[in-house]
């Protein structure tokens, strides 16, 4: 089983906590690399390149129901 590991952040030469949930997802979806960027640089990165590019970066938010909203959840899928 993964332990957590420690890693320096490439960016901001902080380290971080490279956990074995997130090393476990990482396998699951095929990485081979280890993340180089603590969350904080990643999020700031992944903001700039959006920017850059003209693609609207969206911060994740709390789910919502949108059952209440008109022609949600209706079955009309």
């Amino acid at each position: 089983m993964a332990e957590d590991k420690v890693l320096k952040c490439k960016q901001c030469g902080q380290q971080f906590i490279f956990t074995a949930g997130e090393q476990e997802f990482f396998a699951q979806k095929g990485f081979e690399n280890e993340p180089a960027r603590c969350a904080p640089c990643r999020r700031a990165r992944k903001r700039e390149r959006a920017a850059t590019s003209g693609v609207h970066f969206r911060e994740s938010q709390p789910f919502r129901d949108a059952s209440s909203r008109p022609g949600y959840g209706r079955g009309r899928y």
